[in-house]
């Protein structure tokens, strides 16, 4: 990376200027970047603010269009953009936002997460966060607006969705719920907050709270009713789901059957480990063995806290003497267990000057109180390093070379997650996971993404089961999972609900691993002698987050 400063060409500044409209329409997205100043503000859900993003991005899209590039930078930065903005626009067009409820990435969740991210350490940002929870019913209130047009058109998400959000949404608002807490738990650092301060947190708190029991009512009331029987989204719409998330255009049909041909592969991985493990014993025999193992459990969030800082430390601290630069402002990672009990794991990268670092979250559902090591070291990879830290906190970095688009905002899940699961096997490959333990946790996780590229896409595009026994549907997903996950009930049972209401983003981190290795061995194959694999990873990185078509177009550049 070169530390002299790029002079920003035409399309930089454009890049840099769709950043800032972002940033004003989007406010929550805003918050995740760093760009404080819209902090007492959230989105507006409104079909009136859809409208307003849409003419934003055609406007954008037309601009890229006509400026020209003067460097490798510049074409990378228009086509990942251009790529972006018109699926963006497709799925308007498609009326994704007249759908949009699902039980991890909608605006049921998202407008609480926000929270998770607004800093709280003195008396003014809590005065911030009181002027945002007020926002919340009419965020709320425009939501539900979009979602009454997606009744009255026809376009309207899946049942088995909507019933899962409400039963979060009285998660969130029970007495001991996030708003109730939330409040009453406040405080800066230093001190206590001023009573008149306290007070107006706790009002806006509880007319947030009041709010989201509003949507849960119209969810059962109005949605729920009008809402589909089918999880299945259709071969159209997925393949424009799937082209969002990997930045990439697949054939869907191949990828099935690879996904299928993966799993194999990973099972049988899986039963020769086991037999290290314990000699003769099946996949199932090695993980109950495991479990039983006291010295390889940890007890309670806190054990498990401290234990994940513990491991990310190390990581980051031996892999940047040697396989990769980790510049000083990377080399912090918050391990963090979340507010909320839905059972993901989750990272969040640094605001752009690094005053919130990247922070590792883990969503423990209830009544889950005991963790695997040897099931979740190579978790810590996955989120930390090299996974997403290196390669988020990374791009944050790199502001010499790249506009803020490229920096914070660009890239795909496949390009993130595909990273990520690529990092895991070479942790593996650079001896962190020489404990047959350990390298089963691993293959657990990665058998795991095989087996949901074969769901997701075998829901989703109504194929026949693999057992030949009729076409794919949620009961035979959610058997398939439990056939190859070694997890709770609790935590199968919300992953393949998030498949089925997120189309296209479960099979991105397998899909993307398989482009990464490609594109890896692509280069490889072109450089012969010369080819580094410390530089390859750190050319890749270089660039940022772009789709995983561009990738490869922009390493085959040299």
């Amino acid at each position: 990376m070169t530390d002299t400063q790029r002079t920003p060409t035409p399309i930089d500044q454009i890049a840099e200027a769709w950043v800032d409209t972002s940033a004003e329409l989007s406010p929550g997205l805003a918050t995740y970047i760093g760009r404080f100043e819209h902090n007492h503000r959230l989105d507006d859900l409104s079909p009136a603010g859809r409208a307003a993003r849409l003419a934003a991005a055609t406007s954008a899209l037309a601009a890229l269009r006509e400026a020209e590039p003067v460097d490798d930078v510049d074409l990378v930065t228009k086509a990942d953009l251009s790529g972006d903005l018109e699926l963006e626009i497709a799925l308007h067009e498609a009326g994704a936002h007249l759908r949009d409820v699902n039980v991890i990435a909608s605006p049921a969740q998202e407008l609480r997460n926000v929270f998770d991210l607004m800093p709280t350490d003195t008396v003014e940002d809590w005065s911030v966060i009181a002027a945002r929870l007020a926002a919340v019913p009419a965020a709320v209130g425009g939501y539900v607006e979009t979602l009454r047009e997606g009744i009255a058109t026809g376009v309207v998400p899946a049942r088995r969705q909507v019933t899962e959000v409400i039963g979060q949404i009285a998660r969130y608002t029970a007495d001991n719920g996030f708003f109730a807490t939330y409040a009453a738990d406040a405080a800066p650092a230093e001190g206590g907050l001023p009573a008149s301060l306290a007070k107006t947190l706790a009002d806006h708190a509880g007319a947030a709270r009041v709010a989201y029991d509003e949507l849960a009512d119209f969810l059962r009331t109005e949605l729920a009713p009008a809402a589909s029987d089918t999880d299945a989204v259709g071969r159209e719409l997925y393949q424009l789901h799937s082209r969002v998330f990997l930045g990439a255009e697949i054939d869907l049909d191949e990828t099935y059957e690879w996904g299928l041909e993966e799993l194999a592969r990973m099972v049988a991985e899986q039963e020769a480990i086991a037999n290290e493990i314990l000699p003769g014993a099946t996949v199932e025999e090695a993980v109950a063995f495991l479990e039983n193992d006291e010295s390889r459990k940890l007890r309670g969030t806190v054990a498990l806290q401290e234990w994940m800082q513990a491991t990310s430390d190390r990581a980051v601290a031996e892999l940047g003497k040697t396989h990769f630069d980790i510049p000083e402002p990377i080399r912090r990672l918050e391990c963090m267990i979340a507010p909320t009990n839905e059972g993901g794991i989750y990272y969040t990268g640094p605001t752009d000057d690094f005053s919130r670092p990247g922070r590792m979250w883990w969503s423990v559902p209830e009544g889950v109180d005991s963790f695997d090591t040897w099931r979740e070291l190579t978790t810590v990879y996955h989120e930390g390093v090299p996974g997403h830290h290196l390669q988020i906190a990374q791009a944050v970095y790199n502001r010499a070379e790249l506009n803020s688009w490229r920096r914070l905002l660009a890239g795909s899940s496949g390009h993130a997650e595909g990273w990520a699961l690529y990092a895991e096997r070479l942790m593996e490959q650079l001896g962190y996971l020489d404990d047959p333990a350990d390298r089963l946790g691993m293959l657990d996780g990665q058998r795991m993404r095989a087996a949901r590229v074969v769901l997701d896409i075998g829901v989703h595009l109504g194929k026949p089961r693999p057992d030949g026994q009729g076409i794919w549907d949620a009961d035979f997903a959610l058997e398939f999972m439990r056939r190859n996950v070694n997890m709770s009930d609790e935590f199968i049972q919300f992953e393949v609900n998030r498949y089925l209401g997120w189309p296209g983003q479960a099979p991105s981190y397998k899909v993307g691993q398989r482009i990464w290795e490609q594109i890896r061995d692509e280069t490889a194959e072109r450089e012969g002698d010369a080819f580094d694999i410390k530089r390859f990873h750190m050319r890749a990185l270089r660039l940022g987050g772009v789709g995983l078509d561009t990738l490869r177009m922009a390493l085959a550049q040299g």
